[in-house]
């Protein structure tokens, strides 16, 4: 099995020889004008410091932890949102699949199509996933090593994906608790290009009882260390209003506090790739 050495999600490379990429939105869809907002502000920030930007939000959470949680407005309404914000902005768009019946409607809107971590094995959907001929980006399972991924780059490249991205984003240790092994990037470069999960990285899953807890406080220094180990991009969610995000308020990323991170991990990727 050949190395996917350079992924493209649009007109973005990210990998050998490309510059950091930023992959960044709300965890999900709260409305049309929230979205629109958001992914204008981040695509203006990313401008003015020089960083690529694809946006991307979830239409569909269907992994929340409670029943009655928030999970967006769904896949029609959700797609036709991330369209108008395409066109709208001319930025890369990217969301995440649960069900394979959705890979084919989200393909044609969709520059990237994501897999969600806990379906990261899931066949069936890489393999649909694949057949969309867009960009496919796959969280490694909490419970993965990063050599296993090596199953998944097989599965996307046997159904005819050479285009694809795996995401880390920590490694369940005990209860409610994420831990990051920054060896992990640097080991499944050896199957695609890495992008790093900065917010979820922080994540205490379900350590709020009906929701999931976290510590955003750490994002800066982990985003910064994955970049030092060799992350080809970085991926954060991101809120205007984050103890308000309908999805994930313990972790998400202020947006006011945006422009000065991505400042500090560009003198990083700066340092480390002598761009």
């Amino acid at each position: 099995m050949a190395r996917c050495i350079q992924a493209e999600i649009s007109n973005l490379r990210i990998g050998d020889g490309a510059g950091l990429v930023l992959i960044a939105g709300p965890c999900v869809i709260e409305s049309k004008a929230h979205t629109l907002f958001l992914a204008e502000s981040i695509k203006g920030i990313c401008e003015e410091v020089g960083m690529p930007f694809a946006f991307k939000a979830s239409f569909d959470k269907a992994n929340r932890s409670s029943i009655s949680s928030f999970r967006g407005p769904g896949l029609d309404q959700g797609l036709s949102i991330l369209q108008h914000i395409a066109k709208t902005l001319s930025v890369p768009v990217v969301s995440d699949i649960h069900e394979a019946e959705q890979a084919a409607p989200a393909g044609e809107v969709l520059d990237c199509v994501q897999i969600p971590a806990f379906l990261c094995r899931q066949t069936d959907l890489l393999a649909a996933a694949a057949e969309t001929g867009r960009c496919v980006n796959v969280k490694k399972g909490q419970f993965l090593s990063p050599e296993e991924m090596s199953n998944v780059a097989g599965k996307l490249s046997e159904s005819g994906c050479a285009n694809f991205l795996m995401t880390e984003r920590g490694t369940f240790f005990g209860y409610n608790r994420l831990v990051n092994d920054m060896t992990a990037i640097v080991r499944m470069k050896a199957f695609a290009p890495v992008v790093y999960d900065a917010t979820h990285s922080c994540q205490l899953p379900g350590g709020a009882g009906t929701i999931s807890g976290g510590n955003r406080e750490f994002t800066p220094m982990l985003a910064a260390a994955a970049i030092a180990t060799g992350a080809d991009a970085i991926f954060m969610e991101v809120h205007d209003k984050p103890d308000e995000a309908k999805s994930d308020p313990a972790t998400v990323f202020p947006l006011d506090k945006l422009k000065a991170l991505l400042q500090k991990l560009t003198r990083v990727s700066e340092a480390v790739r002598g761009d």
